[in-house]
């Protein structure tokens, strides 16, 4: 097994770690932020998180430039990323800092985007994320991230950075999925 592979292994692995460091309430204490505290168990959640999302690309960008790119990696790349941030989102969701139905969303673009490459695949085509997925996924790491952190450090000052771009990365989220649909629609078009 190759190193992108690994590092794609590690940000499964991972995936465990941080819902159990975000669900069970460790009583390691927490900091002040404004009026908002900030477990420390959820901290490190967060650094995990940003971790886990640093591998894809790192794994990506390794495997593209040394040319090791795998069937077994362009299997588990997508999954492991799927999993990482529909995690990370329905652990919002539980938290009560991102509405059901935003999530709901953005997981059922996950989905559609997923049935789309299956059947692509199933017919020897491979289709490649766009700039829009590029957007769509930085946003959505940022929203994650901030509101894991419990908007810090936007919570000092009372303003709901990781709300917003919560909003904005379900934008780019429908947006990106449109796009993708449209640009391959053939894919569904012409599959026997």
């Amino acid at each position: 097994m190759n190193l992108p592979n690994k590092l794609t292994l590690s940000r499964i692995f991972l995936i465990p770690i941080f819902i159990i460091l975000m669900s069970v309430p460790f009583s390691w204490g927490s900091w002040q932020i404004g009026e908002t505290a900030l477990p420390i168990s959820h901290f490190i959640s967060a650094l995990l998180f940003i971790i886990a999302a640093g591998t894809d690309w790192v794994d990506g960008y390794y495997a593209r430039k040394y040319n090791l790119v795998t069937n077994l990696g362009k299997f588990l790349d997508p999954l492991a990323d799927k999993l990482l941030v529909s995690a990370a989102f329905i652990i919002l969701v539980e938290m009560g800092v991102a509405p059901a139905w935003v999530v709901i969303l953005i997981i059922s673009r996950e989905f559609a985007v997923t049935g789309l490459r299956l059947v692509a695949s199933g017919e020897g085509i491979v289709l490649a994320a766009g700039n829009m997925g590029k957007i769509k996924t930085a946003t959505q790491m940022v929203a994650i991230t901030v509101l894991l952190l419990h908007n810090f450090p936007f919570s000092y000052i009372s303003f709901p950075f990781g709300e917003i771009m919560l909003y904005i990365s379900l934008f780019f989220t429908i947006l990106s999925g449109i796009d993708y649909f449209i640009k391959n629609w053939h894919v569904m078009r012409d599959s026997k």
